[in-house]
């Protein structure tokens, strides 16, 4: 087992500071930019999620700088129903614009920044008698991770990519169509888990997590657990500000908003045993990405 979590070291204080001055500088400006250019700032803030999730590759510094003072003014959202739904409404009906604008995102941070934990995972996996067939990716996106395992686990019979969205699902299709092995499915990850899920499965999620309600997550968990033989990989973000190690419930997260939740411990309630926790500096230092790979045998 790997435990690490390095959260106070004076560097990552330093990347804090440093983080929360070129977000008050960027703000600064952006608020005047916002100012003189009122019809630009309202086409970027049309749709809260998409602000700020932006990719901003293709956005001028000027529209950055904007960017980054509008979602500083985003209206405060304290109900979880309300945030729960408004997210879920968003990833069925609008998200495929999303997907396109963070395609690069799968180049650019997930495989250098997380794919060691798959390397954890075959050696997790290398002495099991009774081989996983199936892998199962919660939220799978624009379907570039669930390809990329295909490749790095070529025992696995059958990758299937769960997501919310209809239309996304239909773009997966069509994108890998020369990939036998993957499947994709526009359906709802618990109805789905109670209607097909089975043993000897490895399940996945990155960044998708965030979306449920605590009490969601835990019955979603508890739900798998049953299935049989299970290993479980999520990789998802948690605010600076929650300290896992003291806070036992989920908080508020970001400006979607979406949750930060305690992953070790909703695991552990389900049942699961961890085999792997870490957590690393994410967005320039200043909140958490963290690791978890959890198994029930």
């Amino acid at each position: 087992m790997f435990l690490d979590q390095n959260t106070s070291t004076p560097l990552n204080m330093k990347n804090r500071l440093k983080s929360l001055l070129i977000r008050s500088l960027t703000a600064t400006l952006g608020n005047f930019l916002v100012f003189i250019q009122p019809k630009k700032a309202r086409e970027l803030a049309k749709n809260r999620i998409t602000l700020v999730h932006k990719n901003k590759k293709h956005m001028s510094i000027a529209e950055r700088l904007m960017r980054a003072a509008l979602v500083r003014k985003l209206e405060k959202i304290d109900d979880y129903n309300t945030i729960a739904e408004s997210n879920r409404d968003f990833w069925i009906n609008n998200a495929t614009e999303l997907f396109e604008e963070t395609e690069d995102g799968f180049e650019t941070n997930f495989l250098p920044k997380s794919t060691f934990i798959f390397d954890l995972l075959k050696n997790e996996i290398a002495d099991q008698t009774e081989s996983f067939d199936t892998l199962v990716e919660i939220g799978t996106g624009n379907g570039n991770t669930l390809n990329y395992l295909s490749s790095a686990f070529p025992a696995l019979k059958r990758l299937i990519g769960i997501d919310l969205s209809p239309d996304q699902i239909e773009i997966n299709k069509r994108k890998f169509k020369g990939n036998n092995r993957l499947e994709f499915v526009a359906e709802d990850a618990m109805e789905w888990v109670k209607e097909h899920g089975h043993g000897n499965t490895i399940f996945f999620s990155n960044e998708s997590l965030e979306y449920f309600l605590e009490t969601q997550l835990q019955g979603f968990l508890n739900e798998v657990n049953q299935l049989g033989k299970i290993i479980f990989i999520t990789i998802e973000p948690n605010g600076h500000y929650h300290d896992l190690s003291t806070t036992p419930h989920s908080q508020l997260y970001g400006n979607e908003p979406s949750f930060s939740h305690n992953y070790p411990l909703l695991f552990k309630n389900a049942g699961f045993k961890l085999w792997h926790f870490s957590q690393k500096p994410w967005i320039g230092g200043f909140d958490m990405q963290t690791f978890v790979g959890a198994k029930n045998f």
